[in-house]
């Protein structure tokens, strides 16, 4: 579990406004779920036989023995809101997003811990292939509006429940005469989840089932009509992408429409987004019979690739030298006009010298400084100093706060 500092907070603050303000833009509304549910959630929609199930999640009994888990992944818990709020009720096709902390117990790696976090969509109450394309076209304004390029876009599809057991079985048999060549995992759980293998990362599985049969092959007519109207809707979107037929997801509820956005910056666990569709979870956990679609992305890769110290914390609007107690105290409450006008300013509170003070302004990057001391409080008139330049003008103290939002723009028009 990783602390996050005040030196990387900006960039998670940009990575989170930034799908606040897009998300609003395609219909999302934002959603908060609690940290905690109950235990049967997760073994009910992400399925008894995943590694999230079986050897990750935090699972502990409280005092009515009640077993409860600290959620390791959002959709499953927004799906319990849904259907306990009776969401559909209050219109037939609901967007939602959420962000914040997930926990899985698992080796930590690179951009992966076991407090991590997550800003995650999800749709619910259309099958049409249309809002799996737009699904993925925000995804994708996204990427580029904080400046992540390194990442490309993988679709599959894993069919229904109709035509993936046949490909189930017969992926079962091609893998029953390879078991000797799988990892322990994948030979455990090749009869209770054989598309799992598909996904494994070990050298020696990824070489036997090189010839394996693909899930594509064996696409119900619907299911394959689904696919080929996504790719056509990608398409006419220029949202670039490519087919990659082993994509299997680790979680039991995907159905038709899967995804991830993949980048080569970040060793073997290459995701850094990723979701599908679940035509049938809803119904699954006690719900109405409504198909979704949902992606999450995990904030701390997303972080690693943008650059943890990409987005720096705002400089001070005006840092005040005062010189002399009178000059400290005309400083400290013109210091509150400031802020309360919203104007970011500072000072120095421990009586240090002038020199000594225009120095920390420069360490806190202030764009202005303004030197107080008797001399300026008698005449009521101070020279403000735009710090990238040194070019100094004077203002008259009473109009304080207007003048210097008139010196901010002048200085952000000029660098327009």
């Amino acid at each position: 579990m990783n602390d996050i500092l005040p030196q990387s907070v900006a960039t998670w603050q940009f990575l989170e406004q930034q799908a606040r303000a897009i998300f609003s833009v395609y219909g999302f509304e934002e959603i908060r779920v609690p940290v905690v549910e109950k235990t049967e959630l997760f073994c009910r929609s992400i399925g008894e036989t995943t590694d999230i199930v079986e050897k990750e999640m935090y699972s502990f009994t409280d005092r009515n023995d009640l077993s409860l888990t600290l959620r390791p992944e959002g959709t499953a818990p927004v799906m319990r809101a849904f259907i306990e709020h009776r969401l559909h009720n209050r219109d037939a096709l609901n967007k939602l997003y959420y962000l914040g902390p997930m926990f899985r117990y698992e080796r930590p790696q690179k951009g992966r811990y076991r407090q991590f976090h997550q800003i995650g969509a999800e749709v619910i109450g259309l099958d049409d292939p249309r809002i799996d394309a737009q699904v993925l076209a925000m995804l994708s304004h996204y990427f580029d509006a904080v400046g992540i390029s390194a990442v490309s876009l993988q679709i599959n599809s894993l069919g229904c429940p109709k035509c993936r057991p046949g490909y189930r079985q017969q992926l079962i048999d091609f893998l029953s005469q390879r078991l000797d060549s799988l990892c322990d995992d994948c030979r455990r759980r090749y009869g209770s989840n054989p598309l799992r293998v598909l996904d494994c990362k070990a050298t020696g599985c990824r070489q036997a089932t090189e010839q394996a049969p693909s899930v594509l092959d064996h696409l119900c007519p619907e299911c394959n009509d689904h696919f080929s109207r996504l790719q056509q809707h990608l398409t006419e979107l220029q949202v670039p992408y490519s087919i990659n037929a082993r994509m299997v997801r680790g979680l039991d509820y995907y159905t038709k429409t899967t995804f991830e956005m993949v980048t080569g910056a970040l060793g073997a666990q290459n995701a850094v987004a990723a979701g599908g569709r679940y035509d049938g979870l809803i119904a699954q956990l006690g719900g109405p019979d409504l198909p979704g679609i949902g992606f999450a992305m995990g904030v701390e890769r997303l972080a690693l690739l943008l650059g943890e110290d990409a987005i720096a914390s705002p400089p001070p609007d005006l840092f005040i030298a005062a010189l002399g107690e009178a000059a400290a105290r005309q400083a400290f409450i013109w210091l509150h006009q400031l802020q309360r006008a919203g104007l970011q300013a500072d000072m120095d509170f421990s009586g240090k010298s002038l020199k000594a003070q225009m120095r920390r302004a420069d360490k806190l990057g202030s764009r202005f400084t303004l030197v107080l001391g008797d001399d300026e409080l008698a005449s009521g008139q101070a020279q403000l100093k735009r710090m990238a330049d040194g070019q100094q003008s004077p203002i008259e103290l009473d109009q304080l706060t207007t003048q210097l939002r008139a010196a901010l723009d002048a200085a952000a028009a000029a660098s327009l």
